[in-house]
């Protein structure tokens, strides 16, 4: 009978030497209230972003490199004029 292939182990780090860090945490992400969103005055609430005229979902605003507004859902992008 003969015996199954011995595997080889990889070679323990040597003293004094650290393994790799671990890679970072990612950033957790700043989440909007939803009040943050409309503008509430009296018994009326209005949008204070505009929204897409493609599909309708609330459009974002970007002030750097370019003034612009930019839909999240469907990528349309408004630039502002200069």
């Amino acid at each position: 009978m003969s015996q199954p292939p011995a595997q080889a182990k990889p070679p323990a780090p040597e003293k004094g030497k650290s393994q790799a860090p671990a890679p970072a945490k990612p950033k957790q992400k700043k989440r909007r209230m939803r009040s943050e969103l409309y503008e509430i005055s009296g018994s009326a609430t209005k949008l204070r972003n505009r929204k897409c005229p493609r599909c309708g979902s609330v459009m974002a605003s970007h002030k750097q490199p370019t003034e612009r507004w930019v839909c999240g859902a469907c990528s349309f992008t408004d630039y502002a004029p200069k």
